[in-house]
């Protein structure tokens, strides 16, 4: 569990004192949700509670665009014959970064001489809608999606304060997604992320914020920055809620071109409760270059990872830190440059000064410099990769500190930079990645670490954000609303199948090969439950074996070997009969896939042999595998 000092409640910011939102303890799925099945609240009492607070508030910087409340009729209306038991998402208010369209609200991007208005919801913001989420409004934004600071907002929109000091900067380019979500105005909210967009908010104002694998959220009606590159983002309150919202949202959208189908279920993954054993990577500290409160969330990560079952070793992130330098050194400036350098040649006044200088850079890149770039980042991939196929996700910070406005004001650039070192490169590489809340500074800033792998490992990142949400226990956003109560949860599986092997399939043996080359990894050396019968079929080379239950059998030895779900079917077709795949009972009372006999099968010939007496393939062969 968390060390006390670590899970202080942050200082509540004046402006959002003494008010009363609504009728629950918070606005998480989970809160809301229960009040409404009690009876105590329905959807329209929370947004209208939600409407009169803003009312309350000064200006908002955090907001572009708020709904009223004749706009937000006809979604409250929809909801009228559902609830929670139908609709994962029902009565749940959201916001949405202005780069994304929201149907009859413009999209300005953070401009407004660039602003429409579109016809027709995201296909994000639709599938959300669908579930029964209610759009409260569009956020704020760096202009363009262009910046980590939170800074490079028009005069016309303000720049929002951080939730929990408004002396520091948001984070951004999402600024004022995140800082909504911290400050309890919605349940969740959407950004973009293309270089760190979407986990550097959250983690300036103790947020989850999911950075899908590419292609998962389909970009349909965003607003591009690097259409190659971007994604929409998730910023959550809790890691379960992270879970349900991205489960809604990652709907493979067949229109889209940079859309990209998996299926989760499917590629044998699920959320859930990570079991003991996993193996993480963990930068050498020479490379983390990080602040003190951003050390201390590394090192409790860490920590909190290896006491829930998880071994760290360290990895080698220079690669991934040299492809960083690609994106804003390199020629996808000229990305941003072709999605609004019309505009930017024809009235660049309309730009921040800031984001100008940056977009007018990418009008200036070759070709030749374009393949040159992608041929370096192709090298920093091929070491990335080799370093993170050992480790089931890494451990990295997710930025290296938190500067006020000031001190971004005197160096916009240079600090920009220095907090994309841990969140430039994954997009590029294509890989997932998930900003965690762990701890708070000396000063009550939040500071957190990123988890990541590679694409489509985005459940297997949520559920090891789970153990880290359940451990460090912080309160909610910068409400201070206390951290609720998580449920148990069914085991996490990770695209794999764990295999029970008795045979020539040992470690060491004959077949062992047939693992191994298929990716396969040894996690259980052990024994089955009481009662199995273990006979050997020696007229086959190998010999094979046949496990069958039995009563009056024994406890045979055996290895749990896992294999990528993507290689189960070649395996298995190499596997002959009488042998197939079914239910295994082991010593501890676990049952899993492994090797049994087909029912009926024809066990009495004169080439079977009862070896149950052996204990095991392994000794059975060690005593030069007598035939009788």
């Amino acid at each position: 569990m968390a060390s006390d000092d670590a899970r202080i409640p942050p200082r509540v910011p004046d402006r959002l004192l003494n008010m009363t939102y609504h009728k629950t303890d918070s606005l998480t799925r989970s809160a809301l949700h229960a009040a409404y099945r009690r009876g105590d609240t329905c959807p329209e009492e929370v947004i209208d509670a939600l409407l009169a607070t803003s009312d309350e508030v000064e200006r908002d910087a955090s907001w572009i665009y708020r709904l009223s409340r004749v706009e937000l009729a006809p979604y409250l209306a929809a909801l009228a014959r559902h609830s929670p038991d139908d609709l994962p998402l029902y009565g749940l208010p959201f916001a949405i970064k202005d780069n994304i369209d929201l149907a009859g609200v413009p999209t300005t991007a953070g401009c407004s001489a660039y602003a429409y208005t579109p016809e027709r919801h995201a296909y994000v913001v639709e599938r959300l809608i669908a579930a029964g989420a209610i759009p409260m409004g569009k956020t704020n934004l760096d202009q363009f999606a262009t910046g980590l600071v939170g800074e490079r907002a028009m005069a016309e929109y303000g720049t929002p304060g951080n939730a929990f000091d408004a002396d520091y900067i948001p984070g951004g380019s999402s600024s004022g997604s995140a800082v909504v979500t911290a400050a309890g105005q919605v349940s969740f909210a959407l950004g973009t992320d293309t270089a760190g967009s979407g986990r550097v908010p959250a983690a300036f104002n103790n947020l989850f914020g999911v950075k899908p694998s590419l292609g998962l959220l389909s970009s349909a009606g965003v607003v591009p920055a690097c259409k190659s590159l971007d994604t929409i983002s998730l910023f959550a309150l809790t890691a379960d809620d992270a879970n349900t919202i991205f489960s809604v949202a990652a709907d493979y959208d067949v229109d889209c071109a940079q859309a990209r189908s998996h299926g989760f279920e499917a590629a044998g993954q699920r959320y859930g409760q990570i079991a003991p054993g996993f193996v993480f990577g963990v930068p050498p500290r020479s490379q983390w270059q990080t602040e003190t409160a951003y050390t201390r969330a590394m090192e409790r990560a860490v920590a909190t990872l290896e006491t829930a079952g998880g071994q760290a070793i360290t990895i080698d992130c220079q690669p991934m830190l040299d492809a960083a330098a690609l994106l804003y050194g390199g020629p996808w400036l000229a990305e941003r440059y072709h999605a609004v350098g019309s505009l930017l040649e024809r009235e660049p006044d309309v730009f921040h000064p800031v984001t100008r200088k940056i977009i007018q850079g990418g009008a200036k890149p070759s070709a030749v410099e374009a393949f040159d770039a992608m041929y370096r980042l192709a090298e920093c991939k091929h070491l990335a990769d080799q370093a993170l196929a050992t480790v089931d996700f890494v451990v990295a910070p997710t930025t290296v500190c938190h500067p006020t406005k000031a001190e971004v004001s005197a160096e916009p650039v240079t600090l920009n930079t220095r907090l994309g070192r841990w969140t430039n490169f994954m997009n590029l590489l294509d890989y997932s990645a998930l900003a965690v809340p762990v701890t708070f500074s000396d000063t009550g800033m939040p500071a957190g670490v990123t988890l990541f792998g590679a694409a489509f490992e985005d459940l297997r990142l949520l559920s090891a954000a789970r153990v880290l949400d359940d451990a460090c226990g912080l309160p909610l956003g910068a409400t201070g609303r206390p951290h609720e109560p998580l449920p148990g949860l069914t085991p996490a599986r990770h695209g794999s199948l764990d295999i029970v092997v008795c045979g020539a399939h040992l470690s060491g043996l004959a077949l062992n090969y047939q693992l191994v080359a298929r990716g396969g990894v040894c996690i259980h050396a052990g024994r089955t439950a009481s009662g199995y019968r273990l006979k050997a079929m020696t007229a086959d080379q190998p010999p094979r074996p046949a496990l069958v239950r039995d009563a009056e059998g024994a406890a045979i030895a055996i290895e749990v070997w896992r294999l990528p779900m993507a290689h189960v079917g070649s395996f298995l077709a190499d596997i002959p009969a009488p042998l197939g795949l079914g239910k295994v009972e082991l010593a501890d009372g676990q049952w899993h896939t492994g090797f049994i006999c087909e029912a009926g099968a024809a066990l009495d010939r004169h080439d079977v042999v009862d070896i149950t007496d052996f204990g095991g393939w392994a000794a059975w062969q060690a005593a030069g595998a007598p035939t009788n």
